[in-house]
């Protein structure tokens, strides 16, 4: 397994890079790797059948003027939020079976993402909570009160990228905006299930955070800066995910 850290520039870029992994693991160039990081800037990030709805620009602006930098995500989904005190994992791998286990996947990492956060002491659970933003079965929650972790897939031929996102802190400014961007986009939501891992241990940080995630997903792995050639493709994917 390949574990990637560092920055690779801006929101845009940072999306564009599991774009570019999977890629890259479609053609048997990439076989197993996983990339650990944390956002350089808050980032709102939309599914793209949001871009089609009447709301869509004013959920745009509601964005912007919060201070989030609005994108468009390859995987599926709605509406998420998120700052740099969030952690992001993207998994990869080749795998000729990649469209056949799809929902066995959501239901393996659930299992995974969950165990992880109770390593840390964190009442998590497997399910969607009632209400919660980009509702899905395989969300990890807190008391099954609050969403920590969303997740998503994608799937090409021979290969899947699946990543996760986990909500570490800030999780005021994310509750309003996804307030003001959920109704501007005519969905439901219950803005009491917007969570946060440090709300429910304030004592940790999203650094100790991110090196668990590395301890749990990635042991005895070396992290490595990602290469070139996985760089220029996200860099032809970018413009893709901007707004």
């Amino acid at each position: 397994m390949q574990l990637f850290v560092g920055p690779v520039g801006d929101a845009a870029m940072e999306l564009a890079v599991g774009n570019a992994l999977v890629r890259r693991a479609s053609s048997g160039e990439v076989t197993d790797a996983i990339r650990i990081y944390r956002p350089a800037e808050p980032v709102l990030v939309f599914g793209r059948r949001d871009t089609r709805h009447p709301g869509f620009p004013a959920a745009v602006q509601a964005g912007r003027e919060a201070g989030f930098v609005p994108l468009v995500r390859a995987v599926g989904g709605r509406p998420v939020a998120y700052t740099s005190e969030a952690v992001v994992v993207d998994h990869v791998r080749h795998d000729a079976r990649a469209t056949e286990d799809h929902q066995r996947r959501f239901a393996d990492f659930g299992v995974q993402y969950a165990d992880a956060l109770r390593e840390l002491g964190i009442d998590a659970r497997v399910g969607e909570v009632p209400g919660e933003y980009c509702p899905g079965a395989q969300s990890i929650n807190a008391r099954g009160a609050v969403k920590l972790v969303g997740t998503a897939q994608r799937v090409v031929q021979r290969a899947w990228l699946f990543s996760s996102l986990t909500v570490t802190g800030d999780d005021d400014p994310i509750r309003s905006l996804l307030t003001e961007v959920y109704a501007h986009l005519e969905l439901p939501l219950d803005p009491a299930t917007v969570g946060s891992v440090t709300t429910e241990r304030p004592d940790l940080t999203s650094a100790e955070v991110e090196q668990h995630f590395h301890a749990a997903f990635a042991p005895g792995t070396t992290p490595t800066a990602l290469d070139q050639p996985t760089l220029d493709l996200a860099a032809s994917y970018a413009p893709d995910h901007r707004v």
